[in-house]
């Protein structure tokens, strides 16, 4: 075989060299671009984790994630810091937001306690100077609005009206802005003032205004009875009556329980079963401190037998049962301290005739609940609503209806139709008489049958 000459040989060496040099000088450049793209990448890269591939003394290891991945860890992590600086943001906003809102209500309650202050200092003046132009009452208390135009009295803003609606705080607070105007003269009234003050003994005041606080009181009372006694808006106005006048006489039993009265008439004539709740637990708050303070008064444990009963009603099996004993001592107490009270009768009557209709589990509930579960009769019921005409002839259609119950449960037929035509002679004045006129109703057809 022929061996190449020079010539050939020199030629093959060069160009091998030219590829080698060529093959160099492109991995040198791929090798720099590489370490400029390292060189601008965030100094937080995440750091590799290498991992054994292969057990034994000669592991090699591999990075835990790839650089795709890391970049992928990076942008989760910049959008989590993003939405962390948002939310900071947000909740500073909310921190303001609550501190205006704080100091809204800081400035609605201040000046909720000045007018209640301005409202106690013109109770500390009931004696309003005389009016020859007068046609109402010079009472300074709240009184209910009789529908009766009258242009000399102010209406407020629930309905009530006050007699002198020009009084003497207003024409003071008058005269105080005139003061400047003539000082002299106004100086020289208030010396002569406090000279005849001077001569008035300390005692006498006092007592003068005892009597016309005592005064005032009993119109307000005398009030509070009436619209008691009406429809369901004078119910709510006799309410707003007496919460009106709280903060006067809070301190005034025959006020206290009136109030407690007054919630129990909300608990009937309101609708929601809410309501109906807060007004009961309202009332009995009221007059459970009427009776530590007065423990002998007969209408503070009448009423609190009932507010406790009407709040029972929005409670379990359990509650009602325990609620019936303490309304039936309270009730006791009542008729022990005023025996000749017709309510105090009934409301025990009543409280007889649905001991002894009790269901087969309210009767198991109560035996294992209590040593003594509460007992009572048909005829224990029967005469205590008899004493209830006896003192009270009439005292209420639902009490003759009660009486015709009680007959027609002993057997009794003729007593009981006697009782049912003495209840349909009866208005019905209270939601529990319409419920009872419906039950009459029923018990009469029954009886045409």
């Amino acid at each position: 075989m022929a061996r190449p000459g020079p010539g050939r040989l020199g030629l093959a060496l060069g160009l091998g060299l030219a590829l080698g040099a060529a093959a160099g000088a492109g991995l040198g450049l791929l090798w720099r671009r590489r370490r400029r793209r390292a060189a601008a990448r965030p100094s937080t890269v995440v750091p590799r984790v290498l991992v054994p591939a292969e057990a034994g003394d000669g592991a090699t290891y591999t990075p835990l994630l790839t650089q795709g991945e890391q970049l992928d860890v990076l942008e989760r992590l910049d959008f989590v810091l993003r939405n962390i600086s948002e939310l900071r943001k947000e909740v500073e906003e909310l921190r303001n937001s609550l501190q205006h809102l704080a100091a809204e209500i800081v400035g609605e309650v201040r000046s909720h306690l000045e007018e209640t202050q301005k409202v106690t200092r013109r109770r500390r003046f009931p004696f309003p100077r005389e009016r020859s132009d007068s046609t109402g009452s010079s009472s300074i208390y709240f009184t209910a609005s009789s529908g009766t135009a009258n242009t000399d009295d102010g209406e407020s803003e629930g309905g009530y009206t006050t007699a002198n609606a020009e009084s003497d705080y207003d024409r003071e607070s008058e005269r105080e802005s005139e003061e400047g105007e003539d000082e002299v003269s106004c100086e020289t009234v208030r010396t002569v003032r406090r000279d005849s003050l001077d001569l008035v003994n300390e005692d006498e005041t006092h007592l003068f205004l005892d009597s016309s606080l005592e005064e005032g009181l009993g119109q307000l009372l005398q009030q509070a009875d009436r619209l008691h006694d009406g429809n369901e808006q004078e119910k709510r106005e006799g309410f707003q009556l007496l919460l009106n006048n709280k903060l006067a006489y809070a301190d005034q039993t025959d006020f206290l329980w009136r109030l407690a009265r007054a919630h129990s008439d909300m608990c009937e004539i309101t609708e929601d079963a809410d309501e109906k709740r807060s007004y009961a637990s309202d009332g009995k708050e009221e007059i459970e401190i009427a009776l530590q303070k007065w423990d002998q008064s007969a209408e503070c444990h009448q009423w609190y037998a009932i507010l406790c009963g009407q709040l029972s009603e929005h409670e379990s099996i359990q509650k009602r049962i325990q609620t019936g004993y303490i309304f039936k001592e309270h009730i006791d107490k009542a008729i022990e301290l005023k025996p000749e009270d017709p309510k105090a009768y009934y409301l025990l009557g009543r409280w007889c005739y649905q001991v002894s209709h009790l269901g087969w589990l309210e009767k198991k509930t109560a035996s294992a609940l209590f040593e003594a579960p509460p007992t009572a009769t048909v005829q224990d019921a029967l005469q205590n609503f008899l004493r209830v005409e006896e003192l009270s002839p009439g005292f209420s259609k639902a009490g003759r209806v009660y009486i015709a119950k009680c007959y027609r449960d002993l057997g009794k037929s003729s007593a009981a139709l006697h009782w049912m035509n003495l209840a349909s002679e009866l208005p019905a004045n209270t939601k529990e008489d319409a419920e009872s006129e419906r039950e009459l109703e029923e018990m009469q057809a029954v009886w045409e049958e």
